[in-house]
Parts: C-alpha cells; structure tokens; sequence
C-alpha cells in the first residue's frame, strides 16, 4: 500500500508542530525536521493500528490519492 500523505508544520511556542490532516494526528518536535520525523512515526503507530482493528480500508481512501492540494486563506474577524 502506498499512501501520499500530508504533512502541515508550524512555529509554535516552544516547538514545531506536526499534523496530517488525512489521519487526524498530530506531533511536534523541537525542530521542523524532528516534528516531521515525529509525525513519520505517530502515522505508523495509527495505520497498524488501524489495520488491527480491521478499519484501515476507512482511511485508504484519502490517503492513498496522489492529487491532493494545499492553500492558504486569510479570515479577518
């Protein structure tokens, strides 16, 4: 299985946060590299997890496209 997967990384406070959005896991790292590590790793434990579980055919889905994109909006309050 080959899944294209999305990783967003931000400044935080005190580290670099870590998210894929297509699993709804997140990570941080005291570097963007380390957070993207940490992430790497986090979507491992959730994917064999999730196969475990019997419920990986759930996130193949979104997972698995190879078209996917990326944008910024700006919201003023």
């Amino acid at each position: 299985m080959k899944l294209n997967l999305t990783a967003e990384i931000w400044e935080g406070d005190r580290a670099y946060i870590s998210k894929c959005p297509e699993l709804g896991i997140s990570s941080f790292g005291a570097t963007p590299e380390e957070a993207l590590d940490n992430l790497e790793e986090v979507a491992w434990f959730y994917l064999d997890d999730a196969e475990s579980r019997g419920i990986i055919a759930d996130v193949e889905a979104a997972a698995a496209s190879p078209h996917k994109f990326a944008s910024m909006i700006e919201l003023v309050r």
